[in-house]
């Protein structure tokens, strides 16, 4: 089923229908919508050090965007994603991390059964996974780039869940949002190699030749894989390629480092 796209507050984002039900709010964001000027235009959620973008138009945009979707901007809590595989439990001592409060880790993914802490992942053109367990109430976001992918982060994610909150992985529900596609995902051999030496033949199916020396992978295929591997059975995936898209994602294939990102987040609603 395609993700729904919503304008709120001329604010521009998407949902999953499989999330799109009582007792999570969740959205992945667009460019669009942002107070963010010049080549940052307007939807920027990178920070600020990093991007070069005026800090008060990052909060203002994340306040944005959070009055859309229906999240606490004060408690938010975001990754640092280093394109590796820590899964962080988070609890309410990590409340407004990375927006409002210094980070003390690192982690390119997380997950929590606490009601109104939003969990933020981001991307420009890596795989983000929204995740929900609707029967122990918890959820997780993660962000997988190809060697996220490749340690098997989205898998170990729920594996984190399981054994933090008791979730059985045929009662998650998992949305993988927008992100590159294979269409315009071109890799030299380091890429498959690095996914064939951690799934086997199981990623042969997302590895596609191109040209004498490329090839073109599907990352979102390969992490749909892994959430299959750990037992997840009800999985959407979001159609649109963020490298073919640059009018509605930023992209790193496409915008090189003059570029923000965009967000996928997500929360229990009700209040701790």
């Amino acid at each position: 089923m395609e993700f729904t796209q919503h304008t709120e507050q001329k604010v521009t984002f998407l949902t999953a229908p499989l999330l799109s039900r009582p007792g999570v709010r969740h959205g992945f964001s667009s460019r669009l919508g942002g107070v963010s000027q010049g080549h940052l235009a307007s939807m920027n959620l990178r920070n600020a050090a990093i991007s070069g973008d005026d800090p008060a138009n990052v909060q203002e945009n994340y306040h944005r965007f959070c009055a859309a979707v229906g999240l606490d901007v004060s408690r938010a809590v975001l990754s640092e994603q280093v394109h590796q595989d820590a899964v962080r439990l988070v609890t309410e001592a990590d409340a407004g991390k990375g927006l409002w409060r210094e980070r003390d880790y690192n982690a390119d993914g997380l997950i929590t059964n606490i009601p109104g802490l939003p969990l933020f992942v981001f991307s420009a053109d890596c795989i983000v996974i929204l995740l929900y367990d609707p029967v122990k109430q918890a959820v997780g976001a993660v962000h997988a780039g190809w060697r996220g992918t490749a340690l098997g982060i989205t898998k170990k994610a729920v594996e984190a869940m399981t054994a933090a909150y008791g979730t059985d992985p045929k009662d998650l529900l998992a949305a993988i949002g927008p992100g590159i596609g294979p269409c315009c995902f071109e890799t030299y051999a380091d890429v498959p190699e690095a996914l064939t030496a951690s799934m086997g033949a199981e990623a042969r199916p997302f590895i596609a030749p191109y040209g004498p020396e490329k090839f073109q992978v599907d990352l979102k295929g390969c992490n749909t894989r892994w959430l299959e591997l750990a037992g997840v059975e009800q999985i959407e995936t979001c159609g649109l390629c963020t490298g073919c898209r640059p009018d509605l994602f930023w992209s790193h294939r496409k915008l090189g480092d003059r570029r923000g990102v965009q967000v996928a987040a997500i929360a229990l609603e009700g209040t701790p």
